[in-house]
């Protein structure tokens, strides 16, 4: 089994917008022109690709988005630099062979030299007690909670501090940025297959 986690390309969105639309209940659906926002907005969107089909991909923004999620506004109202997971999403063919924990890893890198918080939400109703249980085995720790607006679900708002930021930031970020190397690019989000790709720690496009 050859799996590959890498940034979404515009061909992958068909698909990605089905595999989202079919995971159930704790999962917001999405239409073509949300999805088409996350695609020139997000600072990651990456998927997972095994044997060549899409088996999940995982979607997370920087603070100081237009986006208007009210989870990702409680954050923004209450940290002044997180990354927030939007959504993580794995085909049921790949449940429960860790691509869950592989992409929290993977995302985990990329926000640990960025912010000092990672930051995402669980839903409350419906409880799904394995998702749960899986936030706070990774470290996540309820920050608060409330209700997507006057009639939607309540949530738990989670968040994990990312210690190794505070040296990353004193060593590289205050003094010019990360080393230029491809593992620590960032995404260029507007034109993802054909423009230049940003240095990571510059925040400029």
């Amino acid at each position: 089994m050859a799996l590959a986690i890498r940034d979404v390309r515009e061909h992958d969105l068909n698909a990605v917008l089905a595999l989202n639309n079919i995971a159930g209940r704790s999962i917001l659906a999405l239409d073509a022109a949300r999805l088409r926002y996350f695609y020139e907005h997000a600072e990651y969107f990456r998927v997972a690709e095994i044997d060549g089909q899409l088996a999940g991909f995982l979607i997370a923004l920087r603070e100081g988005s237009d986006y208007e999620s009210p989870n990702y506004r409680w954050f923004s109202e209450h940290y002044p630099q997180f990354v927030y997971i939007d959504r993580i999403v794995i085909a049921n063919a790949y449940r429960r062979h860790g691509l869950g924990r592989i992409f929290y890893s993977d995302v985990h890198s990329y926000a640990e030299v960025r912010v000092p918080l990672l930051a995402c939400e669980v839903f409350l109703e419906p409880r799904d007690d394995v998702v749960v249980l899986f936030h706070g085995t990774y470290g996540f720790q309820e920050v608060g909670q409330q209700r997507m607006g006057k009639d939607g679900p309540q949530v738990s708002l989670l968040a994990r501090d990312l210690p190794s930021y505070a040296y990353v930031r004193d060593t590289w970020l205050d003094h010019g940025g990360l080393p230029d190397v491809p593992w620590l690019a960032e995404r260029h989000p507007v034109s993802q297959d054909a423009g230049p790709r940003r240095v990571a720690g510059d925040r400029h496009p």
